[in-house]
């Protein structure tokens, strides 16, 4: 695919996937389009480790890349052992690949990725950072009503212990009131002996 230099930015689109949060592309997606084998693209990473730190590139675990592939008509057959998982490649990646590759037609055909990947964020409606600080926001509003409604409870669960003490008080002063009042009397009239 080197040849042609110029690629529809569908062809490198459909070739994007997100794993783990993050929109990458796997490492023999992209030697296929740089024109190179996936084991030269990994060989040249694996010498230039320290370009790719764990933001730039990953290795796919087993369940990631089984799911993919039974999720996803892969773009390459290529026959790949099972201890070899593939590696993806964040767009920062994708990004270091050219000076690791060190050829103009690796320069030219990055530019046009990372125009894939701009086109491909451009595309969502909403940042979703935009959405989690209006949804911190909410929950904070939510969880100062909440306060509200339980300071009053406790208000209203207050005024009402209040009252009933007050009520037990009265009754027992009634109470013994009614001791103090209820001694024998001496009887008004006639008196039988």
């Amino acid at each position: 695919m080197s040849e042609n230099l110029q690629l529809q930015p569908t062809e490198i689109q459909d070739k994007i996937f997100t794993i783990r949060g993050q929109r990458v592309m796997i490492d023999r997606d992209l030697a296929e389009i740089y024109g190179v084998e996936t084991r030269v693209l990994n060989q040249a990473v694996k010498r230039n480790m320290e370009r790719f730190p764990e933001d730039f590139m990953f290795q796919l675990t087993e369940i990631e890349w089984q799911y993919m592939s039974s999720q996803f008509v892969m773009t390459s057959k290529s026959k790949r052992p099972k201890s070899a998982l593939p590696l993806v490649f964040t767009e920062h990646g994708v990004t270091m690949l050219s000076s690791v590759l060190r050829s103009n037609t690796a320069i030219q055909i990055n530019i046009q990725i990372v125009r894939a990947f701009v086109a491909i964020r451009n595309l969502l409606p909403v940042k979703p950072a935009d959405k989690v600080i209006e949804l911190q926001s909410e929950l904070k509003e939510l969880k100062a009503y909440i306060e509200d409604v339980f300071t009053d409870y406790n208000d209203i669960n207050e005024d009402t212990r209040v009252q009933i003490e007050l009520i037990n008080q009265s009754l027992a002063e009634l109470h013994t009131d009614r001791k103090r009042t209820d001694k024998p009397r001496n009887r008004i009239g006639f008196i039988k002996e």
